[in-house]
């Protein structure tokens, strides 16, 4: 059996699927709609086959024919992605490729998301056989303060929302190098943002530090945080591409573009 390059997308079997993605491709490329001429000049298609394909496609509400002539992506590509969207969960998404890296580092991989001024750690990734390692309990919390991936959700609030946050917990401390004053924190919080990484030194438990990366939705919201917990001797700055690929390829699953114009 012939094995298809990973790196190159397959071609559709059926030539008239093919033409359907080429000129529904042309039609997301703009947010006007598009005349049959220049259609038809950018994807190559006589105008007569193109204007078949958008006809058929307008019956099914996949294009939309807004006047004589021209075309545009239709309400049901709409319809058909929230239901998707509804349908996509961050856990489910997240699974395949925090296994993945934890297969690459033999460190356990956690999961988490923000549940008011706490994070709660959804999943996790790791091995029973494995020897020494730091292994956060599903269900579990901790303030976002003393957390790599509770410093990455405060990041992108706004000062006033994170000054609030200092007042309502008092940036109480679990170790001796905890984070418990406010200017030290927003420091910290500036670094999170320029880099989109964050870290915990032995901030939230002595002998354990942890590193993230942020998980983002369509929307370029924050969503969640993937994190490395090792012990402090063992974390390895060189883990940190592997993990900042995994989140990018978990928040792309969600919908997140890196580059799209909002």
């Amino acid at each position: 059996m012939k094995k298809t390059d990973g790196a190159q997308p397959a071609s559709p079997a059926i030539q008239v699927i093919e033409r359907m993605f080429s000129l529904m491709d042309v039609l997301a490329s703009r947010e006007e709609p598009i005349s049959l001429k220049e259609i038809s000049e950018r994807t190559g298609l006589h105008p007569s086959t193109a204007h078949r394909i958008l006809n058929d496609l307008t019956l099914g509400r996949y294009v939309d024919r807004p006047e004589a002539g021209s075309y545009r992506l239709g309400m049901r590509l709409l319809e058909l992605g929230n239901l998707v969207k509804a349908r996509l969960n961050v856990r489910d998404a997240a699974l395949g490729p925090m296994r993945n890296l934890h297969k690459l580092i033999q460190q356990p991989v956690n999961l988490s998301m923000r549940q008011g001024d706490e994070i709660v750690y959804i999943e996790r990734a790791y091995s029973e056989r494995s020897g020494m390692q730091v292994v956060r309990a599903i269900g579990g919390r901790a303030p976002l303060h003393l957390t790599s991936v509770g410093k990455l959700f405060l990041s992108v609030d706004d000062p006033q929302r994170v000054r609030a946050y200092a007042t309502r917990t008092g940036l109480s401390g679990h170790t001796k190098n905890s984070i418990t004053q406010l200017a030290v924190l927003e420091r910290e919080l500036a670094k999170a943002r320029q880099y989109g990484l964050a870290r915990d030194n032995e901030e939230l438990e002595l002998g354990v530090r942890c590193m993230a990366a942020g998980i983002y939705d369509d929307h370029s919201k924050l969503v969640a945080g993937l994190s490395i917990s090792a012990p402090a001797d063992r974390l390895d700055e060189n883990w940190l591409p592997k993990l900042q690929s995994t989140a990018s390829e978990i928040s792309q699953a969600l919908g997140y573009r890196l580059n799209r114009e909002d």
